[in-house]
């Protein structure tokens, strides 16, 4: 998609189109877009029908109601913020008493739409012309061009001192894929902190892989997971510096670091806890596995035991029925055993692939089970239980 495409499809022409487009099928496209073209300039159906795809991809980002409306790049749709990720962030501004903010490459406007509902008033600077053009286009689209200005511009040109906040999302992405080293982000994570230190208060949006030695010392460090799929992590100026975080969405639920040494590593008790993907990526099982009195299943291995069931919205709770050495013909003569048909299988500290061993065990039956593939005291070991549920009244004791 180039701006001579993007322009129709403001007009009242492509509006309708659109509209018109909406519902369109893969399938489908060939011979709508035959029809159409009857009628439509070939170019602006073509751009009408790739817009109403890119409106389906990013569905599951904005919901039904403001994708249909908004405007995309495929960029865009891969890169923006999942609308749950950037109102928790905006949510947190407001809530610092945050009124104006300076969103550096902003995309095509997901974290300035989120802020402005929130009641802040949005620069919204982006130096591609195209995306900038999106970012202006939903802004009108959903109501919130007199909060949202968008500005096409290089963001280390843009003065943002009278702004009470600074969020600047580097683009992570180049020409061969994710690019890993935030020195290598545009702009460089380096003049994203040295802007964030100017400002009051200051979110910058890196990998969540990002090595914790990397985080500046005036930085708080947040890492935000949404369903238990990590997003994004977020470093913080003028909150609490050193502090590490995890939230979970939805919620929110949030876990502070307290600064504790790693568990010990412990048998194999009745439950088997996996903390969240956010939870990890902290280095906060050590927080985990204090709560549920646990301690960890190997050293390297983040998966914490305990002897007794205890909520936690950190951790999905197991049952574990039995540990057995890692034995592919032993597993498939004890799923036999219990008639297991639905297997469910998780790794981690191992090579084998979960799609290969359901092909070898072949489960057959009417119950489900799940399987840890995993090292328990530096031995490859397999766990087999089920999820936990917790004791209700009408349970026997």
């Amino acid at each position: 998609m180039n701006d001579v495409s993007f322009a129709p499809l403001l007009t009242a022409e492509g509006r309708a189109l659109l509209d018109e487009v909406r519902a369109t099928e893969p399938a489908q496209e060939l011979a709508v877009a035959t029809r159409l073209r009857r009628e439509h300039p070939a170019e602006l159906v073509s751009a009408a029908l790739g817009q109403a795809r890119l409106r389906q991809r990013a569905v599951a980002k904005f919901g039904a109601e403001d994708a249909g409306r908004m405007f995309f790049t495929p960029n865009g749709v891969e890169q923006s913020t999942r609308t749950s990720v950037a109102v928790h962030r905006a949510e947190r501004l407001r809530a610092l008493g945050v009124r104006s903010v300076a969103d550096l490459c902003c995309g095509i406007g997901g974290d300035a739409i989120a802020l402005a509902r929130a009641g802040i008033r949005v620069l919204a600077v982006d130096r591609d012309p195209l995306t900038a053009a999106a970012a202006r286009a939903n802004a009108d689209a959903l109501g919130l061009a007199d909060l949202i200005e968008v500005r096409e511009a290089d963001v280390t040109e843009v003065d943002t001192a009278s702004y009470d906040a600074v969020f600047v999302d580097p683009a992570r992405r180049g020409g061969r894929g994710r690019i890993f080293d935030p020195e290598a982000y545009s702009p460089p994570l380096s003049w994203a902190v040295a802007a964030a230190l100017k400002a009051p208060v200051a979110a910058l949006k890196i990998a969540p892989g990002i090595p914790h030695e990397a985080v500046p010392a005036e930085a708080e460090a947040e890492w935000i997971s949404d369903g238990g799929d990590v997003k994004e992590a977020v470093l913080w100026f003028g909150t609490e510096p050193g502090l590490v975080r995890a939230t979970l969405l939805p919620g929110p639920r949030e876990l502070r670091g307290r600064g504790l040494p790693d568990p010990a590593v412990r048998t194999v008790g009745r439950y088997l806890y996996e903390p969240d993907g956010a939870v990890i990526r902290a280095h906060l099982v050590a927080e985990v596995a204090e709560d549920l009195d646990g301690g960890l299943v190997d050293e390297t291995i983040a998966y914490v035991t305990a002897d007794e069931l205890r909520p936690t919205p950190y951790a999905a709770a197991y049952e574990i029925t039995d540990r057995l050495p890692f034995n592919v013909k032993k597993l498939k003569a004890l799923l036999r055993e219990r008639e297991v048909g639905v297997l469910t299988v998780k790794k981690r500290g191992s090579a084998v692939e979960p799609e290969e061993l359901r092909r070898k065990v072949k489960p057959q039956g009417p119950h489900s089970a799940t399987v840890f593939l995993t090292r328990v005291a530096g031995a490859p070991t397999m766990l087999v239980g089920a999820p936990a549920r917790p004791a209700t009244a009408g349970d026997a004791f």
